[in-house]
């Protein structure tokens, strides 16, 4: 429980990303999920594992705290991978049944998605930890503004953000709430066997999309109650300038999605 109560939430540290201008941190996590999603050689998957290793260092988080969530969500990463590995449809098949089409080309897009989507986690994870909810928001928003111009609702979609962010931690310790009353009904999350694990995890979904629902629209009663519109002009928050060392590291971030550029065209 302790666990699921400390995921995704900050933790006040001295590190070198507690420390960074937290515009500079939402940009440079966008550009390591550039590198990462960018991935797809030997070279290119080297850079993109460094990319999260550095957000993890940086932040002064150990790596395991950093990726042991991702084994909750075993069920939608099994999904991710069956999902490609049966219905991807490029290669010779291995074989055919029915609608399912299981295929080297599909196992490997399987695994390479799988892999994205864990390295993208893990890198989120550690700007989470590292950054207040509200800091966030509001360097969101800051990043944003320009867009405001054209008639985009920034203030509505910090909003958004940062509230999608609080719940996180709630929905998980939900979730962790659920599993532990199936186990004592018998259920087998750690059974050895995939379809016996998927199947045991099923139950719990609808119950976390109910709680999110119920939790959501007590937030909205809550906020209508205090007179919130989203209409009205918010007060931004006014950042200090960044120092040189938060350019640098943005230069740095910018400089790795163009190296993963050019190592796109790599044979290997």
């Amino acid at each position: 429980m302790a666990h699921a109560k400390a995921m995704a939430t900050f933790r006040a540290a001295n590190s070198l990303l507690h420390r960074m201008d937290p515009r500079i941190k939402l940009a440079s996590l966008a550009c390591a999920i550039a590198v990462i999603v960018m991935a797809h050689n030997l070279w290119t998957y080297i850079l993109a594992v460094a990319a999260a290793l550095a957000m993890c260092l940086a932040s002064k988080i150990r790596l395991r705290e950093a990726v042991w969530p991702i084994f909750y969500l075993f069920p939608f990463f099994a999904v991710i991978f069956l999902m490609n590995f049966f219905f991807y449809g490029r290669g010779r098949p291995w074989g055919k049944w029915w609608i399912f089409s299981p295929s080297l080309p599909g196992l490997l897009q399987g695994i390479n998605v799988v892999v994205k989507v864990i390295l993208v986690m893990a890198a989120s994870a550690c700007l989470l930890i590292s950054t207040p909810p509200v800091e966030m928001t509001y360097a969101l928003q800051s990043l944003i503004s320009p867009l405001r111009f054209i008639g985009v609702p920034v203030g509505q979609i910090a909003l958004i953000v940062s509230v999608s962010i609080e719940f996180i931690p709630s929905l998980f310790e939900e979730f962790t709430l659920i599993k532990e009353a199936q186990t004592a009904r018998g259920a087998q999350f750690e059974s050895s066997n995939l379809f016996k694990r998927a199947k045991a995890y099923l139950p719990l979904f609808l119950p976390i999309f109910m709680t999110a629902f119920r939790r959501a629209d007590e937030l909205s009663l809550a906020m209508e109650a205090r007179g919130y519109r989203t209409e009205k002009i918010r007060v931004e928050k006014r950042f200090p300038r960044p120092k040189g060392r938060d350019w640098l590291i943005l230069l740095a971030s910018a400089l790795l999605v163009t190296a993963q550029a050019f190592l796109l065209k790599a044979p290997i």
